[in-house]
């Protein structure tokens, strides 16, 4: 799950990350109320979205006083942000953050998160501040290290920070301010269930502060339920509707940019299917998994979202039942078709437990369902259908 940089920054503030002052602003009105709240007689105006990019985009202006700060928060809120994360469709813009501005004499890359692979916690550091860090490590891969550590409930070494800030070339004050920067940031990944935090950039000031100026976090979906303190920062507005509704299903789902929708039990099976039909020319509609104790609820709420997807052409189940029964999921495949009209091609490959039993439903609903014998078949022939 994803926050808003205002909330990443009042987390940074609770375990002692050294942030500038901020608001958030819902409303316009709120703007006079609020930033007498803050020090300073420059402001910077960021556009509270989802996605990075936004500085590029005209989501993040240096302001200089208030009236200009009204007119370009007027000009900001509601505006349809487009970057290179949002897609063409882009984000509106529905909340403002107003941070009091920084005098900036160098900027940094800083990030922590979880390394699956070493199944250790992994940092970036770099002096690449204020880029992208994927174009920063495909120009200058030299510019960034990774330090790996072993999870232990004290944190990181005095070693391990040392090697962590290294790159910097920090005065010994600075250092003292990093290494508590770096506690933190370990003690948020582990107590929050943090996947990914992300300071770019982490800024010197002209007074030799450090700062973390912007601030990105990711939760982990999975161990969200013993965190409702982060799950109450969720902002629906951000989130496809689809996926939204998925949620409440405890259904995978993720839209994509084909014509052909497919569900099935198991994330490699997912991608075996979508793969083999991009190997016959088309795209997925979708990402969707319905797991393996699936419900003829769950399943029929699955083939819903699918066909709310008016880009699919055709649909293809690929279900090979373990704990999954074939029967329940024809079941709900019948039910769901026939509450939504059916009408654009369906191709079923069922194979495991009660697969015989499905078939049967299936053909006995009299709907125009084509089975297939395998994954190869599934896919020719909904492929050949749609064209």
């Amino acid at each position: 799950m994803n926050i808003h940089e205002h909330q990443a920054k009042e987390i940074l503030r609770e375990f002692g990350a050294p942030v500038s002052r901020g608001v958030v602003i819902f409303d316009l009105e709120e703007i006079p109320k609020k930033i007498k709240n803050l020090n300073s007689k420059s402001f910077v105006l960021k556009a509270q979205i989802h996605a990075g990019g936004r500085g590029k985009a005209g989501g993040v202006k240096l302001i200089k006083n208030l009236e200009d700060l009204k007119l370009e928060a007027k000009k900001m809120m509601g505006k349809v942000l487009i970057t290179h994360q949002t897609g063409p469709e882009g984000k509106e813009v529905k909340r403002l953050y107003i941070e009091e501005a920084s005098e900036i004499s160098k900027e940094f890359y800083l990030s922590c998160l979880v390394d699956r692979e070493s199944s250790k916690i992994a940092f970036i550091s770099s002096t690449e501040g204020g880029m992208d860090i994927e174009k920063v490590a495909l120009e200058k891969p030299e510019k960034i290290i990774t330090n790996k550590i072993s999870f232990n409930k004290e944190g990181p070494s005095e070693e391990e920070i040392k090697k962590i800030i290294e790159i910097f070339k920090l005065n010994d004050k600075q250092k003292d301010e990093a290494k508590k920067l770096i506690r933190s940031l370990y003690k948020i990944l582990t107590k929050k269930d943090a996947n990914l935090i992300e300071i770019n950039p982490l800024i010197l000031t002209s007074d030799n502060r450090i700062i973390c100026l912007d601030a990105k976090m990711n939760f982990d979906d999975n161990a969200i339920f013993r965190r409702p303190e982060i799950l109450k920062m969720r902002d629906l507005n951000e989130e496809d509707p689809a996926e939204i509704e998925a949620s409440k299903y405890d259904l995978a789902y993720i839209k994509l940019n084909g014509t052909i929708g497919c569900m099935v039990n198991g994330a490699g099976l997912a991608m075996a299917t979508m793969d083999i039909i991009k190997l016959y020319g088309k795209e997925p509609a979708n990402f969707l998994d319905v797991g393996g104790g699936a419900s003829k609820e769950k399943v029929t709420a699955a083939f819903k979202l699918i066909l709310a997807d008016k880009n699919v052409k055709g649909i293809l189940i690929n279900i090979f039942g373990g704990i999954m029964r074939c029967d329940v999921l024809a079941q709900g495949v019948v039910e769901a078709a026939k509450q939504v009209n059916l009408s654009v091609p369906l191709v079923v490959r069922l194979a495991g437990t009660n697969f015989k039993e499905g078939k049967e439903i299936l053909e006995k609903s009299k709907l125009k369902i084509l089975s297939a014998s395998d994954l190869n078949d599934a896919a020719k022939k909904i492929v050949e259908v749609i064209k």
